[in-house]
């Protein structure tokens, strides 16, 4: 007995984690610095790892009560009501919601390449098909209306990603409409904000209200400092609200991490600090390092290095740890997530002296 042919699908490649790394070198996870994962450098909010203390003894129950509290919180937030909230799994696992709520065998897929694997991953699982739309560096990865609409051919989801990852590019609102205006009514098109929070731009949450083939993505993984417990959730529009009891993993997004999302959305100050380090960051490794880099909306920082491997394992060697952007298609670039104040700039001397090295 073999499972089904998986040949179509790849697997996610993440980038490696600091214990991982430790291990492999003999080092003490502390004496690493980690820029691989976009992850929150100052870690969760001290409010969501007190109120994970306190639901620890209740796990023995179902999270129906907590569930919808941060469904509820969620849509006070955005001012849409609850039932437009679909809390999932991370980001991922409201993907999948959306793929199975849209997609019937064959249908297909417009994804970003470079972009997110999970987007075309959960087309396949869901026995969809895939069709791409270049983001090409000899554009500085621009997203326009006409990156995505020339390559559209009536696919039934179309993702747009901004701030984008791993090149940090965004869409402008008027892209988004235009988009949004210009596909066939059986299009969804759905705009993952994973960081949103880092950017100035406005949200597209609220185009919902106005166009009814438009969902919106976003996770407490990033600038919520809460990846290590995958909680996100999509606000839909209107008509859509019903589809979510058919298509919800019963019980899939977990007591503690909905009681850990409620505290952190209540903690503006963590946030508003996180946002702020990560700007702050931002700009010191684009104007510090020593290769082109690209302007970006998120948490992290694109830069070309020639060989991504080689410096990546070369600083991985020297305790700094930089995503090698090749399962992304750009053997060429690494991503440098934003780290603290103290951590950046460490992080950005070592990665100069490696490119010095390798340039010789």
């Amino acid at each position: 007995m073999q499972p089904r042919d998986l040949s179509d699908l790849s697997p996610y490649v993440p980038g490696r984690g600091a214990e991982e790394v430790a291990r492999e070198l003999g080092l003490d996870p502390d004496d690493l610095t980690k820029l691989s994962s976009n992850e929150n450098p100052h870690g969760p909010s001290p409010a969501a790892v007190e109120a994970i203390r306190a639901a620890a003894p209740t796990v023995n129950v179902y999270p129906k009560a907590s569930h919808t509290d941060l469904g509820e919180a969620v849509a006070d937030r955005w001012g849409v009501t609850p039932e437009r909230v679909w809390i999932a799994p991370g980001a991922d696992g409201a993907i999948d919601y959306l793929s199975r709520a849209c997609l019937d065998p064959g249908d297909r897929m417009l994804v970003p390449d470079p972009g997110f694997s999970y987007y075309p991953m959960s087309a396949r699982y869901h026995h969809g098909e895939v069709t791409t739309y270049e983001l090409s560096k000899a554009d500085d990865f621009a997203q326009t209306p006409a990156t995505v609409l020339d390559a559209y051919d009536g696919e039934r989801m179309v993702y747009l990603t901004t701030p984008h990852n791993p090149t940090g590019a965004e869409f402008s609102r008027e892209a988004i409409v235009e988009v949004t205006e210009s596909v066939d009514e059986h299009t969804l098109v759905v705009v993952d904000e994973a960081y949103g929070a880092y950017t100035r731009a406005p949200s597209s949450v609220a185009l919902t209200d106005e166009h009814d083939n438009l969902a919106v993505l976003r996770t407490f993984s990033k600038a919520y400092g809460l990846a290590g417990l995958r909680v996100g959730y999509t606000v839909v529009p209107e008509a859509w609200a019903a589809a979510y009891a058919r298509v919800n993993t019963p019980f899939a997004a977990n007591e503690l991490a909905c009681r850990a999302a409620l505290a952190a959305l209540d903690d503006d100050d963590h946030l508003e600090r996180t946002v702020e380090t990560a700007r702050w960051a931002r700009a010191h490794l684009r104007e510090n390092l020593d290769a082109p880099t690209w302007e970006s909306g998120g948490n992290f920082v694109l830069a070309e290095v020639g060989d991504a491997a080689a410096v990546a394992e070369a600083t991985k060697r020297r305790g700094v740890i930089v995503r090698d952007c090749s399962s992304f298609g750009l053997p060429d670039c690494v991503r440098v997530s934003c780290g603290t104040r103290e951590s950046t700039p460490r992080a950005v001397e070592t990665i100069n002296d490696v490119l010095e090295e390798v340039r010789v």
